[in-house]
């Protein structure tokens, strides 16, 4: 019996607590590394250069969200084949064949930096394609991964928001331990474990990010607020709290857990795993029901 098409799998894990979900949803959108063969061969670039704009193993990183009681939502096709961390119109006009719809977002900070829905670049800055694409291959990546995404995260925050009267969106990421801004080519050492992202102050109550500043640094982490990181798309979009619903994206420091040239977990992973587990377990004691009016201010 020939074997399941993986094109038809779901475009995502999804992995829920055993009992009733708390309050947070976690979720991963750029830890996928399934490289479809067709995209492969469009690429001008090798396995390894495509894999530099992986969060290369955070969804195993927070593993044990579920065990804490928060769902995770982790991707399965690689960011650099398409950014779930963007809007689905942030296209971008030098990759494509055609002229795109007037409704594209195309003049963002992201798409300038070629960082778009269907990124130019890898998060090193080379070229990833030979030539252009055709927009209906944009079209197709949106449907059929952009769309289930987006729309199983809202879902899931929809749901806890309704059970506990609010919801934090958890958006775990990564960030080269050299480097800074849109690609990592820098040789500056980051100053920085962990990097907390509310947006400026607008994506979750002060409480949140106070929290999870606190928890983390007890924990030794050397963590920063928005700087280089203040949050992408998922953080921006998902997080109102003046209705209840707060997002805070994490970027781990990559040195920390992995061997960036091979990719490889560190010895330290493990340790690192149990902590954010640890996190997550801290952030779901709080409650933001009584700092709704707060929030607003």
């Amino acid at each position: 019996m020939p074997s399941p098409d993986r094109r038809r799998r779901p475009p995502f894990e999804l992995r829920m607590p055993a009992g009733p979900a708390g309050p947070l949803v976690c979720s991963s959108p750029h830890s996928g590394r399934h490289y479809p063969a067709a995209f492969r061969r469009l690429s001008r670039l090798d396995a390894r250069s495509l894999r530099r704009s992986e969060d290369c193993h955070v969804d195993g990183l927070f593993a044990g969200a579920p065990e804490a009681g928060a769902p995770l939502l982790a991707a399965r096709f690689a960011r650099a084949y398409l950014d779930l961390n963007r809007a689905a119109d942030e296209l971008d006009p030098l990759l494509f064949a055609e002229p795109l719809p007037p409704e594209a977002r195309r003049d963002s900070d992201r798409v300038a930096a070629g960082l778009g829905v269907v990124a130019r670049v890898v998060a090193s800055g080379m070229p990833i394609y030979s030539a252009p694409l055709p927009l209906a291959e944009a079209e197709r990546r949106i449907a059929r991964i952009h769309v289930p995404y987006h729309r199983t995260l809202a879902r899931l925050l929809g749901a806890a928001h309704r059970r506990w009267g609010w919801a934090l969106l958890v958006d775990c990421h990564s960030m080269p331990s050299r480097g800074n801004g849109a690609f990592d080519g820098g040789d500056q050492p980051s100053d920085a474990d962990i990097v907390l992202g509310d947006c400026h102050g607008r994506s979750c109550a002060p409480l949140v990010m106070d929290a999870a500043t606190a928890a983390l640094r007890e924990m030794g982490y050397r963590v920063v607020r928005n700087v280089p990181y203040a949050g992408g798309y998922c953080t921006s979009h998902y997080g109102r709290p003046a209705q209840g619903i707060h997002a805070l994206q994490v970027e781990i420091n990559r040195a920390l857990y992995m061997d960036e040239v091979t990719f490889a977990r560190a010895p330290a992973f493990a340790a690192i795993a149990a902590d954010m587990a640890c996190f997550v377990r801290r952030l779901q004691a709080l409650d933001l029901r009584r700092d709704r009016a707060l929030a607003a201010e």
